[in-house]
């Protein structure tokens, strides 16, 4: 109930298109997968990516609570793996969105048999989805798709036309939010 009847949120009608959501929020355990893949690739020529990337664990600190085992061990401990992670801002989630659209897609290139396992990721050497998708990929590539096209050269690259890869993760609008609390 609004006591001061400020009538400054005016209900509107907004159309939502199909979308998927993630049925729970991203746990530590996966961001610390994250972190720890950075680490893996960018840690020792550029550790300011890893700096950014790391949650605020002070969300937890307030004057008139006592939440120092929260600011200490709550990303870390493995009691609070199953947690959601907190203290992650807006560009932090949008970065491990496009991390995970990357991984994701690919391990389904690795399952297919069209790349070979690289796991010796460093720097610019990883997999980037939109880098494969523009033919700018210099991985260890197995097998293209065979290309039916008869003036082709036999083989081509995946395509997002193909139903293989996945499109990319992403964090939901406001709308979206709103329909998925309520639905």
């Amino acid at each position: 109930q609004d006591v001061t009847y400020d009538w400054n949120n005016i209900p509107r009608r907004v159309t939502v298109s199909s979308f998927y959501m993630d049925q729970t929020e991203v746990r530590n355990v996966d961001y610390r997968e994250y972190l720890y893949w950075l680490q893996r690739v960018f840690g020792s020529d550029y550790p300011e990516i890893i700096k950014k990337s790391l949650p605020d664990t002070l969300v937890w600190r307030d004057r008139l609570a006592y939440n120092e085992p929260y600011v200490e061990l709550y990303l870390r401990h493995p009691a609070y793996n199953e947690y959601p992670v907190v203290g992650v801002s807006w560009v932090q989630a949008s970065d491990y969105c496009v991390w995970r659209t990357d991984r994701v897609n690919e391990y389904i290139l690795i399952r297919e048999g069209i790349l070979n396992v690289n796991t010796d990721q460093v720097n610019e050497d990883n997999f980037n989805t939109d880098a494969y998708l523009a033919g700018q990929y210099e991985g260890s590539v197995k097998d293209n798709l065979p290309d039916l096209n008869p003036s082709g050269e036999g083989f081509r690259r995946v395509r997002m036309e193909d139903g293989i890869l996945l499109p990319r993760y992403r964090l939901p609008t406001e709308a979206e939010w709103e329909y998925a609390a309520l639905g």
